[in-house]
């Protein structure tokens, strides 16, 4: 069984990995001591298993996160339907309030699998997996009416064109703004349309919202896009496709992707790079893209790599527009294994992410990542999750002004809740 397909089949519920990782033939790598705060402990009614989602903050300092399940628990979800929430610092600690709980209204969407974005009036927007009319996802904004009080609105339900959804359906990743204030996103569909889509909402003068697709993919130039989008200044759109096709497979048909308007004539869609199956640079790229001053793109892949743990890539644009790929590290499974979400990048340029799995005691890690003289990475493993701190984090990280981290894990916390799992926490790490 290939390392990938064994760590995606058996997830890390509880603790059936730590003792099957710890025993791989990798060198263990040594880390200096960091300080990891768990800012929050889901319940289940507070939220349960927060996914792909990276948190964001508000100009408060205030953080924003959605959770797959959990919420107010109603007809359609046994443990909730997922639910949006707030966390506040609050005289040296942290205070939880669930802004939004799914699928209390009829038509509502299901299980957000992504992270949220706001406008410049402090509205957050979002997508869902599921639900909406037709069961194949929705995009939403919950409008702000005051301080910790928002009403959702349905901005568009997949899945509402043709008989194979030719307009998208299933996004697991969220959205973007450009500079004249429309929204872009893909859909993963897998289940409906058999390639995925990337799209635009534009907001029309009666208020409502138009789904256009941007691009369609056929499969040759890309599959499934469960990543989130980036935008340049000028409008381009960066992304990667080839995501999870459900249980334990990805998919091998993984590209970069830059997609450019062009005035009067639609869209122009470049594949960028295609990554290799069984290759040294990995494939199935599910985390968002980074972009650094030169134009550099750094991502991740999920699998692949030298011992099929996962890498991270770095693709520099040259002459004639053409694209070459770097592999600057892969994951051996000791140091972690199964990078999903993307990357963030210091002022110095330094790379931070997760590792849903693998690590010392076998439930993800957090690493570093430093450029050496010589074009050489330098990996440092920033934490080892125990459990009880957390497991399984999924989602990337993002950092404050004082160079802090802060993601969440899916699993962990309390473990007596959640089918003696735990429901996931957020947690904060401090260099």
């Amino acid at each position: 069984m290939r390392f990938s397909t064994f760590l995606s089949a058996s997830r890390p519920r509880g603790f059936e990995l730590m003792i099957v990782l710890c025993l791989l033939p990798f060198s263990i790598c040594s880390a200096p001591a960091q300080s990891l705060k768990v800012l929050h402990m889901f319940n289940g009614s507070d939220g349960q298993f927060p996914y792909y989602a990276p948190l964001i903050f508000d100009k408060a300092g205030n953080l924003y996160g959605t959770t797959y399940y959990g919420g107010t628990v109603n007809s359609e979800c046994a443990y909730g339907c997922g639910a949006v929430f707030e966390l506040s610092p609050n005289n040296g600690g942290w205070s939880e309030t669930v802004l939004y709980s799914f699928a209390t209204n009829s038509g509502d969407g299901t299980f957000p699998a992504a992270g949220l974005i706001f406008d410049a009036a402090g509205n957050l927007y979002g997508t869902t997996s599921r639900g909406g009319t037709s069961n194949e996802g929705t995009v939403f904004e919950l409008v702000r009416q005051k301080d910790r009080i928002f009403a959702e609105k349905i901005l568009y339900n997949f899945c509402s064109v043709g008989m194979y959804c030719s307009d998208g359906d299933q996004p697991t990743a969220g959205l973007v703004f450009d500079a004249a204030g429309n929204l872009f996103g893909t859909t993963s569909s897998y289940d409906s349309s058999p390639y995925g889509v990337v799209f635009e909402l534009t907001k029309g003068a009666n208020g409502q919202w138009s789904e256009t697709v941007v691009h369609a993919f056929n499969g040759t130039d890309g599959t499934s896009p469960a990543a989130g989008l980036i935008i340049d200044g000028k409008g381009n759109l960066y992304g990667t496709a080839g995501g999870p096709l459900g249980g334990p497979y990805c998919d091998p048909d993984t590209t970069a992707f830059e997609l450019s308007p062009e005035r009067n004539k639609g869209w122009t869609f470049v594949v960028l790079y295609n990554f290799g199956v069984g290759g040294p640079d990995g494939y199935c790229s599910t985390g968002p893209l980074v972009r650094d001053a030169a134009g550099h793109l750094y991502g991740t892949t999920y699998v692949g790599g030298t011992y099929d743990a996962g890498a991270v890539f770095e693709l520099v644009r040259g002459k004639n527009a053409e694209w070459t790929e770097k592999t600057l590290h892969n994951f051996n499974g000791n140091d972690g294994a199964q990078p999903y979400g993307g990357l963030v990048r210091d002022g110095q340029g330094n790379l931070f992410g997760t590792l849903e799995a693998g690590g010392k005691n076998g439930f993800g890690s957090v690493f570093k990542l430093s450029p050496q003289q010589g074009s050489h990475w330098k990996e440092t493993i920033l934490h080892n999750f125990t459990g009880l701190d957390g497991s399984s984090p999924f989602a990337g990280l993002i950092s404050d002004g004082a160079g802090n981290l802060y993601g969440t894990t899916y699993f962990g916390g309390k473990l007596n809740d959640c089918e003696y799992d735990g429901c996931g926490v957020v947690f904060e790490l401090t260099p």
